[in-house]
């Protein structure tokens, strides 16, 4: 495999740079006034293994990124495991370094995000006990948020499990990276139970703060309406090994079952919430309409999903000046080795209409 980082050094000192939010908190006041601005330009991205992505795609990505030059990048499925020994508490907002391997991968993403661009910005990691899940934030260090959070509940310290959720607050709105877990296949605890609780926890924190506007990025897993995906009777008569659901809304492709896709509809709703991408694009697009693409051997070939959003409060819809999925075709342009391609979101400058112009620091 060719190799695009040095190897790891085994002797002598190595300056690590700080990645974390921990010893970083004056960075963000010591951005003065006149130079600190709110962010314009969004990526959400689920990398499906930042790890693989920096190690086999980095130079790809690294152009794509130098070229759109977003103020925020949202991070999905960072799969790196939270810091902390085995049988030990972990630390969710750090990676884990404590053995010879762990410390070397965690080397490897250090070194690509030490780089331009990714030197230019600030990072924060929310991440489970494995390579599992997990999500990052970048932010650029002239956009910094006056507050980071880790939970729906915006409780001060506590991640959500497996590192789902990075809620950040800036000075005239909320930015919402998540994660949000698969529904499955099955009437189980951690398949249909755990995303009707997910579902409804998050139409109780979406109607808890309509205070200021709010941008919701991630990998939301649903194809909200039939023009989401590419083959909709594919995936409505999808199954695993034959199973049939008892409630006939929860058969189907996992993000494409009526009830999944009755409670997105919910939310939205409800929460005065518009799909950027959407609102923009009126019709189905065969070729660059979809966020996730099966795997390009085997029944799932050209079979597409657009799971990856961006969406804001309605007072923000007419400042949405683009948005746009950034792969296109079955072979997975643009998707630079994940299963997800990147989507972007850019704002015009205005004045969101807050309720408070202040948050407390």
């Amino acid at each position: 495999m060719k190799r695009f980082f040095k190897p790891v050094e085994k002797d002598g000192p190595s300056k690590k740079p700080s990645l974390s939010s921990e010893k970083e908190d004056g960075e963000n006041r010591d951005i003065s006034g006149k130079d600190k601005r709110e962010p314009l330009k969004f990526l959400t991205w689920n990398a499906n293994s930042f790890l693989l992505r920096v190690k086999n795609n980095c130079p790809e990505f690294t152009k794509f990124v130098t070229s759109f030059d977003p103020d925020v990048i949202a991070i999905q499925e960072v799969r790196m495991p939270a810091a902390g020994s085995k049988g030990a508490p972990k630390s969710p907002g750090e990676l884990k370094d404590d053995t010879s391997s762990a410390r070397e991968e965690k080397q490897i993403l250090m070194r690509a995000l030490s780089s331009l661009p990714f030197a230019n910005y600030r990072v924060w990691w929310s991440l489970a006990d494995s390579k599992y899940a997990g999500t990052a934030l970048l932010v650029k260090k002239c956009c910094q948020p006056r507050k980071v959070f880790f939970n729906l509940d915006k409780a001060a310290s506590k991640h959500e499990p497996d590192g789902r959720v990075i809620l950040a607050e800036f000075d005239t709105f909320r930015l919402l990276n998540t994660y949000v877990p698969n529904n499955g296949w099955k009437e189980e605890v951690n398949s249909f139970v755990r995303r009707r609780k997910w579902d409804k926890r998050i139409l109780e924190f979406v109607l808890q703060s309509s205070d200021k506007p709010l941008v919701w990025c991630g990998d939301l897993n649903v194809s909200h309406e039939e023009i989401d995906v590419s083959h909709p009777e594919f995936f409505s008569a999808a199954k695993l090994n034959g199973y049939v659901p008892p409630n006939k809304e929860d058969c189907g492709q996992p993000g494409f079952t009526l009830a999944e896709r009755t409670r997105f509809g919910t939310i939205l709703k409800e929460g005065k919430l518009i799909d950027a991408y959407r609102f923009l694009h009126k019709e189905k697009n065969m070729e660059c309409g979809f966020s996730w693409s099966g795997h390009p051997i085997g029944k799932y070939r050209g079979k597409r999903m657009r799971i990856d959003y961006f969406i804001v409060s309605e007072q923000l819809k007419d400042r949405i000046v683009a948005c746009e999925m950034h792969g296109q075709g079955i072979e997975l342009e643009g998707f630079y080795g994940s299963d997800h391609c990147p989507v972007t979101l850019e704002l015009s400058q205005g004045c969101f209409n807050s309720k408070h112009d202040e948050v407390s620091a």
